[in-house]
């Protein structure tokens, strides 16, 4: 058929042409003959929709707005990164790397403008775009498909064929003068400017009618892929490249860096022209260019090991401390926080300011009234710096945290060994509200419907005082509430229901108990197996786990032997609440119910790879010889662990037999 032959010739040049003026900065035609060939184009899918493609450079213009977007699960995490914030702090991640492979990074490092917007996946099956999605929480985004689309430097269809599945992964941004100019056609329609180009870029992206989209100046930078083994790479700086033949634009400041003072000198350079550039970065990505180190390496619970965030400088401005409002805590921490005349720092308007404690506050010399510096550190939590102690006019007041707690009116208490002031009631009602937004939050459960906002309606209605209340909340209550209804009532009563079999380490993280996070929870669960087993376990069972230490192991006592938390965790039972632990990926596992102990020095990997691996083969770690523990690792120079271990019969092996279990 002619015209399915013209449309399939359109779309190959037209997409082309987009390649050439974006990603090469090269084009060979006008504006004009684009636009000419692009309109025929358009005629021609108007005239036979049937042979409209899905990847068509007309699906740019946007389609039909959505009414929700559709949540998408990335198949592999899109991680965070850790955060550093000076030189040493880059030297300190270069030898972190170097104690764990047990060998210097010798490969280099790839160091990329860190770019201030919003992280994307674009999913390619046999070279076509089928899904766009946000990062979201790492593990599931919004799916943006449609909006996707409409941005000129994201190619529909690869220039050169890759693998049957290519997962993308990049940054959508708003150059400086495209920022410029959507504010003054904001301003013009008597509309509210943004407050910088990163929520320019993220509200633009979050229109569910992708036809405005089409219309906002966004862009995207590509920096990786979800699985780099889909590609025939070796290394970062090679995939850069080829995401840039296959169609991608990638920051033209990225560089290969043999050593981390290369990086460091990169990083200076790219500070020297920030302000210069097209648009904003808010620092430097230093990632290991190996991507088999990258693999050896691994992730930690949130961001890879390999890879690094070098902020720039905190942005910093200088206002009036107001007053001091004291907060109290989920733990019973008083925190200060100063109330500032608002002022602007880097697009956001900032009011309020963490001052720590009373001992920063003495050292910094603050008073109440004084004009203060202000910065946002690693430009996201403000923070007071210091006072303008020559401003002072003498009417400046001292600050000095109360005595009596400002929610109960519980006397407070300073341990000797801590900066931070606590109130000792448990049941404080500002630390039950904080204990229950922790618990519904992300951190905690993720109970959809129970926002902090929900949380603090239900509390201040008197519905609910600890978690075991969430549980037998009522739909004719709820349903009545102000701004509630019967479609609301019932999500969150489903949403509830739902979680009243959590994963065990996810429910002991929620409780909120302190000193204990996430990594603990999961070393908990993989240990004991039961929460009436962690409950149970007496202070010296608990430091027998690697990664569980004093602090962690008296909390616990302490925690689950309150008697108000027994009580607690008796109507969560009878309320149907049974966390389970998750079943072993496989217990056929070459270390599957083995707990492991490692004693002397190992050779070809560092004790933190070693421990890795154990983990990733099903087993668990022990510090010292129990009765728990099945296999001894005994390196060069083993001590006296390999000496009870004998005593005791235990599996004797060396580093290479360890190695060899575990088929590496």
């Amino acid at each position: 058929m002619e015209a399915a032959r013209r449309i399939e010739e359109l779309t190959r040049q037209l997409n082309d042409h987009a390649h050439r003026y974006y990603v090469l900065d090269d084009p060979v035609i006008s504006d004009s003959e684009y636009d000419r060939l692009f309109q025929e184009l358009l005629k021609l899918e108007e005239a036979y929709p049937a042979l409209s493609a899905e990847d068509s450079p007309t699906r740019r213009v946007g389609g039909a707005p959505l009414d929700k977007f559709e949540q998408a699960r990335h198949r592999l995490p899109m991680l965070s990164l850790e955060n550093g914030f000076s030189d040493q702090d880059l030297r300190d991640f270069s030898e972190r790397l170097q104690r764990f492979l047990n060998e210097p990074v010798v490969s280099g490092f790839s160091a990329e403008p860190k770019m201030d917007g919003l992280a994307v996946e674009l999913v390619y099956r046999h070279g076509r775009l089928v899904t766009g999605s946000t990062r979201g929480d790492g593990s599931i985004g919004e799916n943006i498909s449609a909006q996707l689309k409409t941005i000129g430097t994201i190619p529909l269809r690869l220039v050169q064929e890759s693998s049957e599945l290519l997962e993308v992964r990049g940054e959508v941004y708003m150059d400086k003068q495209g920022f410029t100019e959507l504010n003054e056609h904001q301003l013009s329609k008597a509309l509210q400017p943004f407050a910088n180009p990163r929520n320019a870029a993220a509200g633009s992206l979050r229109q569910l009618d992708p036809t405005v989209t089409a219309q906002r100046p966004l862009k995207f930078f590509a920096y990786g892929v979800g699985e780099p083994q889909s590609t025939t790479c070796t290394s970062q700086t090679e995939l850069l490249g080829y995401l840039n033949r296959i169609g991608f634009p990638t920051c033209p400041h990225n560089r290969f860096c043999p050593g981390i003072e290369e990086v460091i000198g990169h990083y200076d350079q790219l500070s020297s022209i920030r302000h210069d550039l097209p648009y904003e970065i808010d620092g430097m990505v230093v990632k290991v260019d190996e991507l088999l180190l990258q693999s050896r390496l691994g992730v930690k619970a949130r961001a890879p090991r390999w890879a690094i965030a070098r902020k720039f400088p905190a942005t910093q401005a200088t206002t009036t401390l107001c007053g001091v409002d004291f907060q109290v805590g989920r733990t019973g921490a008083i925190t200060p926080v100063a109330l500032l005349d608002p002022v602007n720092l880097d697009g956001a308007t900032v009011s309020r300011a963490t001052l720590h404690n009373q001992d920063e506050i003495n050292r910094k010399d603050l008073r109440i009234g004084d004009s203060v510096l202000v910065q946002r550190a690693g430009d996201v939590i403000p923070e007071v710096v210091k006072p303008m102690v020559a401003k002072r006019t003498g009417k400046e007041t001292p600050i000095t945290l109360p005595t009596r707690c400002p929610a109960c009116d519980s006397e407070l208490i300073k341990p000797e060994d801590e900066a931070v002031t606590r109130c000792p009631n448990m049941q404080c009602p500002a630390q039950q509200l904080r204990g229950l937004i922790h618990y519904c939050s992300k951190a905690g459960l993720d109970i959809e419907g129970l926002g902090k906002r929900y949380v603090e309606q239900l509390y201040g209605e008197g519905l609910i005082r600890e978690i075991a209340d969430l549980y037998t909340m009522e739909r004719e209550v709820l349903k009545n509430l102000e701004g509630w209804g019967e479609k609301s009532a019932d999500n969150v009563l489903t949403a509830i229901k739902q979680a009243r079999t959590p994963p065990l380490a996810d429910f002991i993280a929620a409780l909120g108990i302190r000193f204990i996070g996430e990594n603990s929870s999961s070393l908990l669960e993989s240990h004991f197996g039961s929460l009436e087993k962690i409950a149970a376990a007496a202070e010296a069972e608990l430091l027998e786990i690697d990664g569980i230490g004093d602090q962690a192991a008296r909390s616990l006592v302490d925690y689950f032997g309150n008697g108000r938390i027994v009580a607690m965790l008796d109507r969560l039972n009878q309320a149907g609440v049974s966390p389970a632990a998750a079943r072993q990926a496989a217990d056929g596992l070459a270390l599957s119910g083995a707990t492991l102990v490692f004693t002397g020095s190992l050779t070809r990997l560092s004790r933190d790879e070693a421990k890795k691996l154990v983990k990733e083969h099903g087993g668990t770690i022990a510090s010292s010889v129990t009765n728990k523990v099945t296999h001894v690792v005994a390196g060069q120079k083993a001590g006296s662990k390999l000496t009870k271990a004998r005593e005791a019969g235990k599996v004797i092996l060396s580093e290479d037999e360890f190695l060899e279990l575990i088929g590496s």
